[in-house]
């Protein structure tokens, strides 16, 4: 059986997860770590063979290296199909890989069949495309939260392979890194709780009412496009079509009105709740459960009746 290749970037995170469990139905899966991974959480998951890529080569550039180790790796192994997360770095590896390889490219897909046809969600998730790669193996990104990962415990093979990078993919050079600083809610696309607020929250003052209700549910907290281009929230939390893709256990949704540009990035949670003073918001379409109202006057409500049941 023909290996798969998934390439791990900036650890493991829950789209690597779902992309092994992707690619557990298209063949053997190997993982491809640049720097450092939790190989033990990559064999928990069913990769069978970890291969591992550091050393400054790959380390002290941007993701041109990335993609030449991996191009190599590709020329050596044969694979069956590459698959790559569709976030920034992600995609652009991609792109490159598939320029290198002289291979077509699929992106932002939600599922991939034994026969490497992708699917797609496309026009804000109104439609669906099922697209195949018609030269080379398949390459496809996979968008996050598009599946539940499930265990597949394997022991896994570890190796390194060599970075042999030629001066052309080392024109772009990292002089400096600054670590993020992050709070103590969980990241906005791995929380299993996230509350957004949209324009209906009023302002950015306002926003501390949906960062209280996340704190006491231990959720992320998420905005719409429309909160994010009026300046109440940072947009790196923005959920929608633009944005992030969601997929918690609980989304709460507050003054948001619901535009299929919002729907796109969360509309796969597993129990959606709406909280909006116009009856005929399109969120409530959505919506599992529903409550017409001023957020000013209810979230307060629930937020005591949270802390009396903690």
């Amino acid at each position: 059986m023909a290996e798969v290749l998934v390439v791990v970037e900036n650890g493991v995170k829950k789209v690597t997860l779902e992309m092994l469990t992707i690619a557990r139905g298209l063949g053997s899966v190997s993982a491809v770590v640049f720097g450092e991974a939790d190989t033990a959480k990559l064999g928990e998951y069913g990769a069978e063979k970890v291969y591992v890529a550091s050393g400054d080569d790959v380390d002290g550039y941007l993701v041109a290296p990335k993609a030449a180790v991996l191009a190599g790796l590709v020329r050596e192994k044969q694979p069956a199909a590459v698959l790559l997360a569709s976030t920034q770095e992600g995609k652009e590896i991609a792109g490159r890989l598939a320029v290198k390889l002289d291979n077509g490219l699929l992106t932002d897909a939600v599922e991939v069949a034994a026969d490497g046809t992708a699917t797609q969600a496309v026009f804000a998730g109104s439609g669906i495309v099922k697209s195949k790669v018609t030269k080379g193996l398949p390459i496809v990104t996979i968008r996050p939260n598009s599946v539940t990962p499930s265990a597949s415990p394997v022991d896994a093979a570890v190796s390194s392979i060599e970075v042999d990078v030629a001066d052309t993919d080392k024109l772009t050079k990292v002089v400096e890194r600054v670590v993020e600083q992050r709070g103590s809610r969980p990241e906005l696309t791995e929380a299993g709780i996230v509350v957004s607020g949209g324009r209906g929250v009023g302002n950015a003052d306002n926003f501390k009412l949906v960062e209280e209700l996340a704190d006491l549910l231990g959720g992320a907290v998420g905005a719409s496009r429309a909160a994010v281009d009026s300046g109440y929230y940072p947009h790196q939390f923005q959920v929608g079509q633009t944005g992030k893709t969601v997929s918690p256990q609980l989304y709460v949704a507050l003054g948001i009105s619901g535009a299929i540009q919002h729907r796109a990035g969360m509309q796969t949670s597993k129990t959606i709740v709406a909280v909006n003073k116009d009856p005929e918001a399109p969120i409530f379409e959505l919506a599992d459960y529903g409550v017409v109202g001023d957020l000013f006057k209810i979230i307060p409500q629930a937020a005591d009746e949270i802390r009396k049941r903690k």
